[in-house]
């Protein structure tokens, strides 16, 4: 099993900076897909940032404004979120992937405030 825990999500000014750390522990495999989602009222869940080995994802809308990174020894991933908007409010969902297997975070919130 696969745990993860999310922190630092919380309430910023539009144009401000957050950043999101999520640790996976339990069986974890060398190789595995990492990612953030986000869900905002009324909408979809929708791919933030992910990143594997060396390769990074992000979603258009967050493109030049967030950055993932992660932290293979400590089984962590960061999402740096800078000039925040009101539209990037939202839950916050880390996701894991491993052999088929897809996890997840019990997730943190993010307000923008205008």
């Amino acid at each position: 099993q696969v745990q993860l825990v999310e922190s630092g999500g919380g309430l910023v000014q539009a144009g401000g900076s957050l950043r999101l750390s999520c640790t996976a522990s339990g069986s974890i495999f060398s190789y595995n897909v990492m990612g953030w989602y986000r869900q905002a009222p009324g909408k979809q869940r929708e791919l933030v940032a992910s990143i594997s080995a060396g390769t990074t994802n992000y979603a258009d809308s967050v493109l030049g404004r967030f950055t993932i990174s992660r932290d293979n020894a400590k089984n962590t991933v960061y999402l740096q979120m800078n000039s925040l908007k009101p539209e990037d409010t939202a839950v916050y969902s880390c996701n894991l992937v491993q052999r088929f297997e897809a996890y997840w975070g019990q997730g943190t919130q993010v307000t923008v405030s205008s």
